[in-house]
């Protein structure tokens, strides 16, 4: 096996295959020169999770910290500190950047291509690819365009290119964004700068949880696991079925959190709850932030940068020393990677995603994508749970080749249900889902267990030769 990427998920299943599938030998490419992932490139201050730790760590090996949302450096040591525990980390190959992949039916191989730190390629080979690379781009995150901004004299920054540099003490900052990275920054720049600002077109739901789960230290760790996502289950339920009511609730508990008489027109967003994802925060720190004055909320949409900051289409001017663009990130789907089945390119968008894990008419390929409703590790672990289960049924039965047969009468859907900006501006790139089994997308946990751990892989969807 190859698989792609040494981020969680990459973990995961090097984890799951070196334990349910001992007969396989297996290489894990990874194009940046550490372990971590997403916790590896992100620098910005604050940076932390954004859903609770004992469901966004592995099963395997349980988050040992009592914080729900943990801080990035926390999370990038338990990472790799797994990867040394289980030996892991002896078949990363660093400095690996997957190119192309070719499937040959006729040797049913891969071959991969991958592009080193020097500029020379290497080939390797392999019988099944395993994508455990994300789905987004490393290079750079999304910035719109910002009329005027070659005429600010201030600093502005991308939190995906965060450097050391960057001083913000006793600065006037500008974050430009609501969603989690937005939350995560603004609260923590606001310890050390003069004021910031977080300037947003639309609001966000955002909600307050304790920074330490009280039960915890409590229970033991599966057990306060399945409890917190037995909550998380429900109270996505909830919000699904009654969004006026939790949209009530929430907005409410806002409230409380804010001094008397603020404008919540600021944390009332017009979509329903989890329309997009939800955002949280520990201990209230952002509105504590508000609260005190550090901080503040402006709802409005950008006319220009001027030389000290930004004009508002209210004619309003924000001053600034220091702009942080937390507009989100680019999607990009099997790492960019140019895949060919017998010499004809893969054509993503013309495809159907099966069981949220492979490609109709693409052998041997399955892929690691989280959760947009939970936490990323809890569908990653499913989702390698059940490629050893499909490994070891074609170990079993001599078979060298699985590919999803798609059903032509099975009707198309978006791959994503979700509205959030990095979705939508990718979903014309991306694969589609169906409107049945096995080709649905369910976002939902309880039913992906029964399914992908207990259901059969020897379904008519699936092909073996």
């Amino acid at each position: 096996m190859i698989v792609v990427g040494a981020g969680i998920s990459g973990i995961d299943a090097g984890y799951h295959i070196q334990t349910s599938c001992p007969w396989a030998s297996y290489a894990i490419l990874e194009a940046r020169d550490a372990i971590g992932g997403t916790w590896d490139l992100f620098r910005y201050p604050g940076i932390r999770s954004d859903s609770d730790m004992l469901t966004l760590g592995f099963p395997f090996r349980p988050w040992p910290g009592s914080k729900l949302l943990a801080d990035g450096p926390s999370i990038l040591a338990y990472v790799r500190e797994t990867a040394s525990v289980f030996g892991i980390d002896k078949h990363i190959r660093f400095g690996h950047e997957v190119v192309r992949a070719a499937w040959s039916s006729e040797t049913a191989r891969w071959r991969v291509e991958a592009r080193m730190k020097d500029g020379t390629t290497r080939e390797l080979e392999a019988r099944f690819l395993y994508m455990c690379s994300g789905y987004y781009d490393y290079a750079a995150g999304y910035t719109p365009e910002l009329p005027g901004r070659e005429r600010y004299r201030g600093r502005i920054v991308h939190p995906q290119q965060w450097t050391s540099d960057i001083d913000y003490a006793n600065k006037r900052v500008i974050v430009i964004g609501s969603g989690a990275t937005a939350v995560t920054l603004v609260p923590e720049l606001a310890k050390q700068a003069a004021h910031v600002t977080m300037l947003q077109r639309s609001p966000t739901y955002i909600m307050s949880i304790p920074a330490i789960d009280p039960l915890a230290k409590w229970l033991p760790r599966s057990a306060a696991r399945w409890k917190n996502i037995g909550l998380a289950m429900a109270f996505y339920q909830w919000c699904r079925r009654y969004p006026e009511r939790a949209k009530q609730w929430i907005v409410e508990q806002v409230r409380k959190q804010l001094p008397d008489g603020y404008d919540l027109s600021h944390f009332t967003p017009r979509y329903k709850p989890w329309d997009q994802r939800l955002c949280f925060v520990p201990d209230s720190d952002l509105f504590g932030a508000i609260k005190e004055g550090r901080a503040s909320v402006v709802t409005d949409t950008i006319d220009t940068f001027t030389e000290r900051g930004i004009r508002l289409s209210s004619g309003t001017e924000l001053e600034a020393d220091l702009v942080v663009t937390a507009t989100g990130l680019r999607l990009k789907f099997l790492a960019g990677m140019a895949v060919t089945v017998d010499d004809k390119p893969v054509d993503a968008p013309s495809l159907l995603v099966y069981k949220g894990m492979m490609l109709s008419g693409v052998p041997n390929l399955a892929f690691a994508v989280g959760y947009t409703n939970a936490s990323w590790t809890l569908k990653c672990d499913l989702t390698s749970r059940y490629v050893c289960r499909l490994l070891d049924h074609m170990h079993r039965k001599g078979k060298r080749m699985c590919v999803p047969q798609r059903d032509p009468s099975v009707e198309e859907l978006p791959l994503i249900d979700f509205n959030s900006g990095y979705v939508t501006r990718a979903l014309p790139n991306l694969p589609k889902q169906g409107a049945k089994v096995p080709w649905r997308l369910y976002q939902n946990y309880a039913l992906d267990l029964v399914t992908l751990q207990h259901g059969r892989v020897d379904d008519p969807a699936m092909q073996f030769a």
